[in-house]
């Protein structure tokens, strides 16, 4: 029957093709316009997925608080106006949020690449006063893949600011509803994630200002006690993704001026130490990266990869970083954590910096600072 099909098909493209054009050229242009009908149904059901998942997130937010979603359609009398603006203007957004709910701040706090250089303060932020004022309508579709950060970033705005309101009393909340709809959480975390990661795959000088939101939004999530648990318990294996492939961006980067970018990089991942969970996966991540170079350095000395090695020295910094934060929160007991890892990263360490050490002076010194931090009794 199948061949019988193609057959006719065959037949069906001979006859009805053009005086002009020869049977393989028709061929060619009929597939041409299938795959565009294809990837125009495609497109459009990208939009009603999307449209979906913003219906689900507008429910699981009412679920949590009614009074919360009931004041802001009250509120919200200008919702066509700021969507207008927002057509025209995407990159505006943040402009009309000096206090989005996920403890954004303006431009000066952050640096080149959209990072705080001083998060921590902005945490204190009290923002109950301004809850019944401004959180936007929540966006359905974007037209690029950095823009597609917006909805997201829209909804955990809100569900932080719902966490806020209800944890100062100015509102009742039930955050149990958040284990009733893994899907609506999932789905909005790896757009998250994956909007993050696009853009850090191809940054844009200066950063869009939902690349902030963003970024703070993903740590306020992580960090907050009682949002951290459903997040992390429900896209585990997404941040574990996301992780690596923050790592591999710092490693596989040869752009000449890569530097900035890198740095950007890695004080993300820096401040996703912040969660316990997280950094004990993060640390044993780079002690898996940092050990293997090392080990292929000791095989290949005078074929060794000199980007990737300048790449390395980052990853070095963050895990340091982040074994210095273990050993100074004494009360956290995270040892059996990648006990695994940390003993292949120590075994045969000295030999191997004993031979780099003549060769790549630098790398050894990390190599044993690391080593003394593993080893010292409050990693115990």
């Amino acid at each position: 029957y199948l061949k019988i099909s193609k057959l006719a098909l065959a037949f069906a493209i001979i006859h009805s093709k053009p005086p002009e054009k020869s049977s393989r050229e028709y061929t060619e242009y009929l597939a041409k316009a299938v795959s565009k009908q294809d990837f125009g149904w495609k497109w459009k059901v990208e939009v009603l997925e999307a449209e979906v998942l913003r219906l689900r997130q507008e429910l699981l937010l009412n679920r949590i608080s009614p009074r919360f979603c009931m004041e802001n359609r009250k509120q919200d009398t200008s919702a066509e106006t700021l969507l207008d603006r927002e057509s025209i203007n995407p990159t505006s957004y943040s402009s009309q949020l000096e206090d989005s709910g996920c403890d954004v701040c303006n431009g000066s706090a952050f640096d080149s690449l959209g990072i705080a250089s001083d998060f921590h303060r902005s945490e204190h932020v009290n923002t109950s006063k301004l809850w019944l004022e401004r959180v936007p309508p929540l966006n359905l579709c974007h037209t690029s893949k950095e823009e597609s950060l917006t909805a997201p970033v829209q909804f955990f705005q809100r569900l932080l600011e719902i966490r806020k309101l209800s944890e100062g009393g100015v509102l009742q909340a039930d955050f149990s509803e958040l284990e009733n709809d893994s899907f609506t959480i999932c789905n909005s975390v790896s757009q998250l994630l994956d909007g993050l990661t696009v853009f850090y795959n191809s940054p844009k000088f200066p950063a869009p200002s939902f690349l902030t939101e963003g970024i703070c939004v993903l740590i306020s999530l992580i960090t907050d006690t009682k949002l951290s648990n459903h997040v992390l318990k429900k896209c585990f294996k997404k941040m574990a993704e996301f992780k690596k492939n923050l790592i591999q961006i710092i490693l596989r980067n040869r752009s000449v001026n890569r530097f900035q970018a890198l740095h950007s990089v890695s004080q993300t991942l820096g401040l996703l130490g912040r969660n316990n969970i997280v950094r004990n996966s993060l640390i044993s991540l780079l002690l898996s990266e940092v050990r293997q170079f090392a080990e292929q350095l000791l095989q290949v000395q005078s074929m060794y990869d000199i980007t990737q090695y300048e790449n390395i020295f980052l990853l070095c910094m963050i895990l340091e970083q982040l074994l210095q934060n273990e050993t100074q929160e004494s009360n956290i007991s995270s040892s059996d954590y990648g006990a695994e890892e940390k003993l292949k990263f120590l075994k045969n360490l000295d030999q191997i910096i004993l031979h780099l050490s003549d060769e790549f002076p630098l790398f050894s010194l990390y190599l044993w600072r690391v080593s003394v931090l593993l080893n010292s009794g409050q990693m115990q």
